[in-house]
């Protein structure tokens, strides 16, 4: 099994090409094997070439809400009153750390997402 890191992109795309051969393979398999591999190097190789930015905290509460469904009104029990809500979800309050712990408590959504500064609330 020759395996060898991923430096450039040309190891990348030879690499993507391979893991695609080998999706169909059975875990525990020597492909399945292969391709746990292939996909760790390429992961490792995307985290250092292309790193993703965490959302704005607004963008990431109104993209659990959609995903799971729920309104403003849904948001009462761990924001605050229904006006106070949507000062949140129009940018005109900051989130507490009460309101930031109740949200990652109550709809999952990551910490470090919630305490980034609003895109229209930049810190000076």
């Amino acid at each position: 099994m020759e395996i060898k890191p991923v430096r450039t992109k040309a190891d990348y795309r030879a690499m993507l090409k391979e893991v695609a051969t080998l999706m169909s393979a059975r875990a525990g398999s020597p492909e399945g094997e292969r391709l746990d591999v292939l996909v760790t190097l390429v992961e490792a190789y995307e985290r250092k070439h292309f790193p993703m930015e965490l959302p704005d905290p607004i963008e990431a509460i109104r993209f659990s809400m959609e995903q799971k469904g729920l309104v403003a009104k849904d948001l009462v029990p761990m924001i605050g009153q229904i006006n106070r809500v949507y000062e949140v979800l129009n940018g005109k309050r900051p989130l507490t750390l009460q309101m930031i712990r109740r949200l990652h408590r109550e709809l999952g959504i990551p910490a470090e997402s919630l305490i980034r500064e609003t895109a229209g609330r930049q810190a000076a």
